[in-house]
């Protein structure tokens, strides 16, 4: 799968599980692609997020709401993510 179809999934599964006002997914992998934990096919984002649902939440809770909707995701095509709620 290449990054805009993982960008696509991920902004769909962000949208029909949290309330969302903006969103933006940027791919960060190239910063990674030296490192030692780097796996081809998996990608390095960062989700900026504008959202009245999270934005009451702490920070945990938020963080915590987001990689249980993008479960599945995490274990087969995201390396990491830098999460940014606004």
């Amino acid at each position: 799968m290449d990054i805009n179809d993982t960008i696509a999934i991920v902004k769909k599964k962000l949208h029909d599980h949290i309330d969302i006002k903006n969103i933006n997914i940027e791919d960060k992998s190239f910063l990674h692609k030296n490192h030692s934990g780097h796996e081809e096919g998996k990608f390095h984002l960062k989700i900026t997020i504008e959202s009245p649902e999270l934005k009451k939440m702490n920070k945990i809770e938020s963080t915590k709401k987001v990689y249980k909707v993008l479960d599945k995701e995490l274990k087969e095509l995201i390396h990491s993510i830098q999460i940014l709620i606004n």
